[in-house]
């Protein structure tokens, strides 16, 4: 394995097999009939991966093994490796290491050793008889590479009430708007009237009360099961996905990683965010969310001072406070932008690492924003005692200083259009044309839906089936705390 051996041998190279990437520790798995097979995912920046094994026999450092195996590209999210020709019997002891050539730079992880049929198992922590490579026993408590749509994982909001902010689409359960291939998942806003036909918006019914418990309408606030257009009134002239897994997978701490692509068109608003599973200090915000990454999709929107806030920039954010509208999200929010590209036309990677004393949001690798918020808590650090005299402390019973960050939140992913909630604020500006509604017009969606033939464009819908209007996900990882 030239490319191993250089780096091990050549002085001048040293440096590159420094810490500046963590290898990560594979995914061993016993084949049927007979095999073995060894893999690690797939990470933008890894161009080779080369595995060196025995089979009951010590191989210490980076010695040649008995098998020695270069693996030049990926298959299905994984480097990948399978010996069919070798036999592993239940209780042998594979001896291994590893190196990964990553971003130009080759790194190694030794003396490693993984025994032959112990059992999967599917809680973490995990009782000793369990295979300690294997998720969830490895720490990684949920991972979708969207080789396929699990809906089991996945379920999706079906609801013209949105986000709460008026948003301008309504959110379905159809292929059209949620779909995966080649290992991404899209999220990509569609015309409502492609589906119901020309003066729908103004002059239809939209009934998604749904007969069963695959259809039911998910969220009946803000007339969110049935609205009827008319002359002034328009329904939600855009159909997206908001997909969560409330009913299959939260957490308490650890790191959240997201591998995406964020769309570009105007007025566009993907997000990845986590809500509280059961609002254990009451309704929003006293139950807190947070907000691993929110973006807006135009090109040429900045604010008062010339900043760009468009696709080119990004935020990350934690919304928390005793009631509305008392919501200290000033406090920690950050934002990042790229200069001369945007965050549409490659994919980024974003984390959130949650524990027990901070949370910190990472883009990249880089550190855009951490939050302790001192021993005495939210309350404190939000100032409520003094900004709203005479404020319950809806946290005050609880012993961790992180509440109402302390409980179980779910992911959520999405893509909403417009909506009259400030995001895209009247007091910004957008080119070549304005914002074509007031957040006070009592006609926004009308108004927005006039527009049409200044907004639709930048979708540019016609071009590779209109996907660069989508929000795309390559995967999604969470490690439990202190696994990582």
């Amino acid at each position: 394995m030239a490319a191993g051996l250089m780096c091990l041998a050549l002085a001048t190279l040293v440096s590159l097999c420094s810490a500046q990437y963590t290898v990560p520790t594979p995914e061993l798995s016993l084949l049927s009939p007979q095999g073995i097979r060894f893999r690690i995912p797939d990470e933008n920046g890894i161009s080779l991966v080369a595995y060196h094994y025995n089979i009951n026999k010590p191989l210490p450092g980076v010695g040649a093994g008995d098998y020695n195996v270069d693996v030049n590209s990926p298959t299905g999210g994984y480097w990948a490796h399978e010996n069919t020709g070798v036999v592993v019997n239940p209780g042998d002891i594979v001896y291994y290491w590893l190196y990964v050539l990553h971003g130009g730079g080759g790194y190694q992880k030794t003396d490693l050793s993984w025994t032959a049929g112990k059992s999967p198992c599917s809680n973490y922590p995990c009782e000793a008889e369990c295979d300690m490579q294997l998720k969830p026993c490895n720490g990684l408590i949920f991972e979708d590479t969207f080789d396929s749509f699990d809906l089991d994982a996945w379920e999706h909001e079906i609801t013209a009430g949105g986000g709460g902010n008026w948003e301008f689409q309504y959110y379905t359960n159809n292929r059209t708007n949620s779909y995966t291939r080649d290992g991404i998942l899209y999220i990509k806003p569609t015309l409502t009237e492609d589906t119901f036909g020309d003066g729908f918006v103004s002059g239809g019914t939209l009934s998604i009360w749904g007969g069963s418990p695959a259809n039911m309408c998910t969220g009946n606030q803000w007339w969110g099961c049935e609205r009827v257009g008319t002359g002034t009134n328009y329904i939600n002239p855009i159909q997206s996905a908001r997909v969560r897994t409330v009913n299959s997978f939260a957490f308490t701490y650890g790191k959240v990683e997201v591998r995406a692509k964020m769309p570009v068109g105007d007025w566009l608003w993907p997000a990845i965010w986590l809500l509280p599973q059961r609002n254990g200090y009451g309704e929003w915000p006293a139950s807190g969310e947070i907000d691993i990454v929110e973006s807006r999709g135009n090109l040429n929107y900045k604010d008062s001072g010339g900043t760009s806030v468009g696709v080119d920039q990004m935020g990350s954010a934690m919304h928390w406070g005793p009631f509305m509208p008392y919501n200290a999200y000033h406090l920690t929010h950050a934002s990042k932008n790229l200069n001369g590209q945007n965050f549409g036309e490659a994919f980024y990677k974003y984390v959130v690492e949650w524990t027990p004393t901070d949370i910190s949001f990472f883009v990249d690798d880089e550190q855009i924003l951490k939050i302790d918020p001192g021993p005495n808590g939210f309350y404190d650090f939000g100032k409520f005692a003094t900004e709203v005299p005479n404020t319950h402390n809806p946290w005050e019973n609880s012993p961790n200083k992180m509440a109402p960050f302390d409980q179980d939140f779910y992911i959520i992913m999405n893509v909403a259009v417009g909506g009259t909630g400030g995001y895209f604020s009247d007091g910004l500006t957008n080119q070549p044309y304005p914002k074509p509604w007031n957040d006070q017009s009592p006609t926004a969606p009308k108004d927005f839906w006039s527009a049409k033939d200044q907004w639709y464009p930048t979708w540019f819908p016609t071009v590779n089936n209109g996907e660069g209007a989508a929000m795309e996900v390559d995967y999604v990882r969470v490690w439990a705390h202190g696994s990582y």
